[in-house]
């Protein structure tokens, strides 16, 4: 298996989720994919400016980390990983993450 994203199409089959980013860091469990393991990519979109980090269990984000700007999203290679921090920018909002199929 490819641990890198070359661009093209991508397939997501599961349900995400959608949080609040606050002045606190938050985080969550990365989502699966359909066949219920951890996904090799996610996809992370922003409504505002928000800031995130992958790790294990006890990640925090700051505002130091991967900047997701507005109405903007990245992919990112989660390696392992198994959650998400998130933190807002100037102002609070929310980031959508979904898991890529590991296709």
């Amino acid at each position: 298996m490819s641990n890198t994203f070359e661009g093209g199409f991508v397939t997501i089959t599961t349900t995400g989720f959608t949080a609040a980013t606050g002045a606190a860091s938050a985080r969550t469990a990365i989502p699966t994919d359909s066949a219920g393991n951890l996904p090799r990519y996610i996809r992370v979109a922003a409504i505002n400016e928000s800031y995130v980090k992958i790790g294990g269990s006890g990640v925090t984000a700051t505002t130091n980390d991967v900047l997701i700007q507005p109405a903007d999203s990245e992919i990112l290679s989660v390696n392992g990983q198994t959650h998400i921090a998130y933190i807002q920018g100037a102002s609070a909002g929310k980031i959508n993450v979904q898991a890529l199929e590991n296709v």
